[in-house]
């Protein structure tokens, strides 16, 4: 049973990425307060449930958020700072478009930089553990999932429709046989030996 709030004397905002582990696209972030009383059935953390699940829960939780808001940092910036760099810059980028500004926010995980001089509190598995954060991981999510299947229309041969960026057999044996391409993190170690597809 998840946790609907940590405290109660401060608005939280749980955070949460997608896509860190990725070999393409961008990692995704997304923050969201929940109503204290926000109860559905299937929320859990998004890696617990399937596609259709996922898809059945965003607009629920768009619809009863008090506020959320998702936003990306792309491959490219990847390579430039880091792929931890660039998941805290996401969760920044998402928790400065919410239209409430929280007293805390919930982030999952075990480690953050601080946004601004609003306090935070780490949680390892917090996605399974607080309604916030299993909220925020399923949009981060979902938004990452539609992103890559746009990009998969582009470049069909590294089935991203299916394996969403991740290092899978036929992901790594497209990148093999085709190089990379422009979506690809170029900092990641993804071949011994890697070509290069412009």
């Amino acid at each position: 049973m998840l946790q609907a709030f940590y405290q109660e004397q401060f608005t939280e905002a749980g955070c949460d990425e997608a896509g860190r582990g990725c070999y393409a696209g961008p990692v995704y972030a997304a923050a969201v307060i929940l109503p204290a009383d926000f109860y559905h059935p299937l929320l859990n953390d998004s890696k617990q449930l399937s596609e259709k699940q996922r898809d059945e829960l965003r607009p629920v939780i768009e619809k009863e958020a008090i506020a959320f808001a998702v936003a990306a940092v792309d491959n490219e910036e990847i390579d430039q700072v880091n792929i931890l760099k660039a998941s805290f810059k996401a969760m920044h980028l998402a928790i400065d478009q919410l239209n409430k500004r929280p007293g805390l926010l919930l982030i999952d995980g075990n480690r953050f930089i601080p946004y601004q001089k609003i306090p935070h509190q780490c949680f390892v598995k917090g996605d399974g553990r607080f309604a916030s954060i299993a909220a925020a991981s399923i949009l981060a999510k979902t938004y990452r999932d539609e992103y890559m299947y746009r990009i998969h229309e582009e470049f069909p041969q590294y089935g991203w429709n299916k394996n969403k960026g991740y290092g899978t057999a036929v992901h790594r044996k497209a990148i093999e046989e085709h190089g990379l391409c422009r979506f690809h993190r170029k900092s990641f170690r993804l071949l011994p030996a890697q070509k290069e597809l412009f």
